[in-house]
């Protein structure tokens, strides 16, 4: 139950920070240098506008990095999570080929 889980939790956090990196593609192209003739107001003869700036967009970017990061995070435990199933059986070669020496008795 525990491996379902967190190959669910990774699988979530790799769909909604997708969607939140598709997003902030879509605002940074929505508030690009491309509204500025799409603006009413330019497009009046006369009129100049001018495209300044545009606020820093650096910590929306460095939440899609952690948001990646974690998925990594939630990923590689799964491994681990993963080992400690009943569906990772290492191959067990003692029981396969008994050792040279008897199994002791009395302990």
């Amino acid at each position: 139950m525990d491996f379902v889980v967190t190959v669910i939790g990774a699988f979530l956090w790799l769909v909604s920070t997708s969607a939140w990196a598709k997003a902030l593609t879509d605002i940074k192209i929505a508030t690009g240098l491309s509204i500025v003739p799409e603006i009413a107001a330019c497009q009046l003869p006369g009129s100049t506008c001018l495209f300044a700036s545009v606020t820093s967009m650096g910590g929306l970017n460095v939440s899609v990095v952690f948001g990646l990061l974690n998925m990594i995070l939630w990923g590689g435990n799964a491994w681990f999570v993963y080992k400690e199933t009943t569906l990772h059986n290492p191959s067990n070669t003692a029981s396969q080929h008994p050792g040279i020496y008897p199994t002791p008795s009395g302990i």
